[in-house]
């Protein structure tokens, strides 16, 4: 029998040689072995079907991982015809990653989104200028809720660019992101981390993995988080999380994973500030905000426009997960995945909005503004099967590596939400707490600070999807290789309650075809040149609605049935290369992006699907070992974006929201003496707009590029006691980090963390 996927790291220090066993979820398999010494030069087999044992003689290696964990990627990274980055544990743990938000700092291309009144807070992010919110994957099953993920129990991160709905399903458009957890394997092991920090952090994590016999293990990882948010008044941050996985038959021909996941959230969110608007009476204001209008207030960015003691966000999110593997022989393996997850949200925000509205004695009617409570109880529940047989074979002279399989998801999300305003303050003075009444709005609901808004009954979505796929890589020669896939989805959606904007029940059905096409040139084993082809839909139920699963028969509304899927199709060049006997992998990539049907209101206030959005761009990666001592984990990607067709004239010819034209990252480590290590970060963020165009009486609103910078050192007390420092935000940049319609979120001031690490 062939040995089951492994792999092994040699760190050498002068005289010492320290061997560090990994788990590499790779081809679907979860199995690991111990790690014995070995004095085998650096190599990569290429093999489809299995990842052999990988040794590399430098402690760099691990800033370069080469295979993905999801077993419908057979192939090594430099040959898959697709921009895909992966931040391995490595880059997330010399980072001081505590969210998944900043574990995404470390790829190009990616932008924050804020949460609006009618979008739940949580990982919404935007890759190459689209909506990524519910594109987001655990273990290779899709993880749908709203919540904020911490990286406590993740091996890597792995976010593959371009349309991929043949691969993932719905969505997808720009991108997806699959985490992978850490799982039992076959060692004895105990990491604790206790940190402290500025801000009120506290933090500690404890990994503990037991060999229970020759086949056998389990893996314990916990987490407890709190810390006020730096350069931010009144936000604080509290989670705790738990994951433990059995593993049973490691390192034999049949195996079975048990996996749970809980992560509790107890948060005072941050709804940021207001965009200064300039339609209706706001284009009358006096000299405080003339100068601001369509940007952001002259107010200070530490500045809290919510209700102390009274907003909140609570929420828990669960995983279970079962994942049976079995190898019928060395060529043809199964993996059946089964998952059932549950999320909870219970909070009450509150978004600054200015009003517009005649002026009055009591509040300056140019500086008054609106606290409007937004109350969401929300629960969202998954249950997902996914079966993947993968097949190795040959016909003539062409190999193949055949992956073919099938999806079933049941997905419900119970949504009831309400909004109100509370109480109207002064944009400059935060003290003034006066009634609605005493500043009279058409429509206003008049509520105490202590007083939430009352809740609807429940809408209540359902999705059923079915789905079937099969993908092939054929090797033709030395020198080429074809790829291609298929996928068909079956989807089924119903909702009932007051869906949309008019009650009633509501059902819709899709059945949709997406596909990938590559062909791959291989100059040399180490490299590769390729042109592929990717498309992606979204379905009505799903599409551009940022409150969750919905339908309506409004025509006003995103989610009407009678709307058709918007499609998604992309081109994209590119080279691959892996240098320095594999250490070091460069990649270059051009991509054209275009989505059809897509969504947009006229100016009567209709949704259609007759819109056309184009993105377009170049992206560059570096990442791994330059020398012995020095790792670097770096990209960027230039965009250029444009609305070529819309039902809304005021789009035409504007770029797309949070699609910002350059983004840059650099992450990079030395180690100056044997126990001593340096690290810097700079960071750029390219200016985001808010909207894809403006109306007849609004512009467009713009956040400014800005660049951040994060260091860090760390210094190895002994073999199993080390000590690391991190500094975010070095300059204490003060900019808009998130960026929303009517409101954004400051980004986090300078801050300091202090870790201490043990090793059994």
């Amino acid at each position: 029998m062939h040995p089951k996927p492994t792999s092994r790291i040699h760190r050498k220090t002068g005289s010492k040689t320290l061997s560090v066993t990994s788990l590499l979820c790779a081809a679907g398999s979860l199995s690991a072995q111990a790690a014995a010494p070995s004095e085998l030069k650096p190599q990569i087999e290429e093999i489809p079907t299995e990842m052999p044992e990988v040794v590399i003689e430098a402690s760099g290696s691990v800033y370069n991982p080469q295979r993905l964990q999801s077993p419908k990627y057979t192939e090594p990274l430099r040959d898959i015809a697709q921009t895909i980055t992966v931040v391995p544990r490595a880059v997330i743990e010399d980072r001081g990653a505590f969210t998944l938000r900043d574990v995404l700092k470390n790829t190009p291309g990616i932008s924050m989104q804020a949460g609006e009144g009618g979008t739940a807070s949580g990982d919404n992010l935007s890759i190459r200028g689209f909506s990524a919110r519910s594109d987001i994957y655990l273990d290779g099953l899709r993880d749908y809720a709203s919540y904020n993920r911490d990286p406590f129990n993740t091996e890597q991160v792995e976010i593959a660019k371009g349309p991929s709905s043949s691969t993932v399903g719905r969505g997808s458009t720009g991108g997806s992101i699959n985490t992978v957890s850490k799982m039992a394997n076959l060692t004895n092991n105990i990491t604790t981390t206790a940190t402290v920090g500025t801000s009120s952090l506290y933090r500690g994590t404890l990994d503990v993995n037991e060999k229970l016999s020759e086949h056998a293990a389990f893996r314990l990882n916990s987490m407890v988080h709190e810390a006020n948010t730096p350069g931010r008044d009144n936000v604080s941050v509290g989670r705790y999380g738990i994951g433990a996985s059995l593993g049973l038959g490691l390192g034999t021909d049949t195996r079975f994973m048990l996996n749970y996941q809980r992560l509790e959230e107890s948060n005072i969110p941050d709804y940021g500030l207001p965009w200064i608007p300039n339609n209706g009476t706001f284009s009358g204001r006096g000299a405080a905000l003339v100068n601001s209008e369509n940007k952001a207030p002259p107010v200070s960015f530490n500045t809290f426009y919510g209700l102390r003691g009274v907003d909140y966000e609570k929420i828990q999110t669960d995983h279970f997960t079962a994942i049976f593997e079995h190898d019928f022989t060395k060529n043809v393996r199964i993996r059946n995945a089964t998952r059932y997850s549950r999320s909870h949200r219970d909070s009450v925000a509150t978004s600054p909005r200015l009003r517009d509205d005649d002026p009055t004695p009591a509040v300056d009617y140019n500086t008054a503004l609106n606290r409007q409570q937004q109350r969401r109880l929300q629960t969202t529940e998954m249950f997902g099967n996914q079966t993947n047989l993968v097949a190795n074979f040959e016909t003539g002279a062409i190999k193949h590596a055949l992956v073919t399989g099938m999806e079933f998801y049941l997905e419900h999300q119970s949504n009831a939400n309400a909004a109100g305003i509370s109480s109207v303050t002064d944009l400059f003075n935060t003290s003034v707490n006066l009634p609605p009444s005493a500043v009279p709005a058409p429509n206003a609901q008049d509520l105490t600070k202590s007083t939430y808004p009352g809740l609807p009954q429940p809408t209540e979505a359902y999705l059923y999807t079915v789905s079937a796929y099969v993908f092939d890589t054929m090797k033709i020669g030395k020198h080429w290789e074809i790829s291609g896939g298929l996928r068909y989805d079956h989807m089924y959606a119903t909702v009932s309650g007051p869906g949309g904007s008019s009650a009633g029940s509501f059902a819709n059905g899709d059945d949709l075809f997406s596909y990938k096409a590559a062909v791959i040139y291989k100059p040399m084993r180490q490299g590769s040149i390729y042109l592929g082809y990717g498309t992606s839909f979204n379905p009505t139920i799903d599409g551009a609605s940022n409150a969750g699963l919905g339908l309506s028969t409004s025509a006003t509304n995103n989610t009407s049935t009678g709307l058709n899927p918007e499609h998604t199709s992309t081109y994209e060049l590119g080279t691959k290369w892996d240098l320095m006997k594999e250490r070091l992998s460069l990649t270059a990539a051009l991509f054209h992006t275009e989505k059809t049907n897509a969504r947009t209101t006229d100016a009567n206030g209709l949704t259609t699907v007759g819109g056309n959005q184009q993105v377009q761009g170049l992206e560059f990666s570096i990442t791994g070992n330059i020398t012995k001592n020095w790792q670097i984990f770096a990209g960027t990607a230039l965009m250029e974006s444009k609305t070529k067709a819309s039902s809304a004239t005021g789009d035409l010819g504007q770029v797309l929201s949070n699609a910002p034209p350059l983004t840059f990252n650099l992450w990079t480590t030395y180690t100056i003496m044997e126990k001593t290590q340096i690290g810097f970060g700079p960071t750029y963020m390219g200016s985001r707009t808010s909207s894809n165009g403006a109306t007849a009486t609004s512009g467009v609103r713009t956040a400014p590029g800005y660049w951040t910078m994060d260091a860090m050192l760390s210094y190895k007390v002994t073999s199993n006691f080390s000590l690391r420092l991190n500094v975010y935000n070095l300059a204490n940049e003060r900019y808009i980090g998130s960026v929303g319609g009517g409101q954004f979120i400051p980004g986090a001031g300078r801050s300091a963390a202090l870790t201490a690490s043990i090793k059994f």
